[in-house]
């Protein structure tokens, strides 16, 4: 991960020395900023991670290269978008596969068509919205890697649909042939396609998707609406000149509000610079993937939005996303207690 500041503490600890060179490194440092700390001694590891939780700067990740260890930590926090008051659990993300028809330069999961394919499979998303649907949840986004590649995805979307609405994440490039026999299918009362488009032209998004790809979703989301499907059109843009070019496009195009979904490039996956965003930054959002439940659809393959690599029974998988945020709660309520004076 690329920080704005690189510090090399050599062999000194909390106790000799390092405290006054991260006070400093502060001081000359942005909000949002990433510090990387490179020392000899891994020891100051825990101490460290104690550190970032009392002063409010996020450590986002640890790693050892050649005998040395190295620290990254977010200085205070992030703007991250409100998420509407509901009950955790309530939305279900199911990635049912991760290789992609493209090579997205920053996509959070490293999608592309050279990925391994680590399918959900129908017969696991058939029992994972079976049990949905009895535990109350009220929206299913299905995402990946492209949905539309599988061959099964018509039957994937139709067990979702009965469990709950529906919106699946897509690029819209693959509406044609069996998979158009496939939509054609589908109850578009139940489901809503949500297609990537970055920028109100070609230029931006094709730079990070590749050639020619920004005609092909407009003429995807065409496809969508000519077979009576309602469409969101979702943009990852990398700054919030390019977020608000982006909604005078879709104010000209008369996109109702509940079908925008602008969002910022995460410092995640494949991405080499943007908003880097930690556990404590989101309300959780169950996550599933053929390798477990994860805390955010964002990071559905990193180990620090790991919850249980168990998904059924899934009320179980809930409630350990559950105990999971009730914990991140009471650690940032006790934090926010411990210096109180009177």
């Amino acid at each position: 991960m690329k920080a704005t500041i690189d510090l090399d503490v050599g062999r000194k600890t909390f106790a000799s020395g390092l405290l006054p060179e991260l006070i400093a490194a502060l001081h000359r440092s942005c909000p949002g900023d990433l510090v990387a700390v490179v020392g000899d001694e891994e020891s100051i590891g825990p101490d460290l991670e104690t550190w970032c939780r009392f002063t409010g700067n996020p450590l986002l990740e640890a790693t050892v290269e050649n005998g040395r260890t190295r620290w990254v930590f977010r200085l205070g926090t992030v703007a991250v978008p409100a998420e509407d008051d509901r009950p955790v659990g309530s939305r279900l993300w199911l990635y049912t596969n991760f290789d992609c028809n493209l090579h997205c330069d920053y996509c959070c999961v490293r999608s592309s068509p050279t990925a391994p394919r680590r399918e959900l499979g129908l017969a696991r998303i058939q029992r994972i919205t079976r049990e949905a649907a009895e535990l109350g949840v009220k929206e299913i986004f299905v995402t990946g890697g492209e949905p539309f590649l599988l061959e099964d995805i018509g039957e994937i979307l139709l067990a979702c649909a009965a469990a709950a609405p529906t919106t699946v994440l897509t690029n819209g490039m693959l509406f044609a042939g069996r998979r158009a026999e496939s939509l054609r299918a589908l109850p578009p009362d139940r489901i809503v396609l949500q297609v990537s488009l970055d920028s109100p032209t070609s230029d931006r998004h094709d730079l990070h998707r590749g050639p020619g790809t920004w005609a092909r979703a407009r003429a995807g989301i065409q496809h969508a609406r000519a077979h009576g499907f309602r469409v969101r059109l979702a943009a990852t843009v990398s700054t919030d000149a390019d977020a608000e070019e982006f909604r005078q496009f879709l104010d000209e195009e008369r996109i109702a509000a509940e079908d925008r979904v602008i969002r910022r490039i995460a410092l995640r996956g494949a991405a080499g610079e943007g908003v880097a965003v930690t556990r404590s930054d989101l309300v959780p959002e169950v996550t599933i993937t053929t390798d477990g439940v994860y805390w955010h659809p964002v990071g559905a393959e990193d180990a620090d939005l790991l919850v249980t690599r168990d998904i059924f029974p899934l009320s179980e998988s809930f409630a350990a996303v559950r105990r999971a945020f009730d914990r991140e709660v009471a650690h940032s309520n006790k934090l926010a207690r411990i210096f109180n004076c009177a």
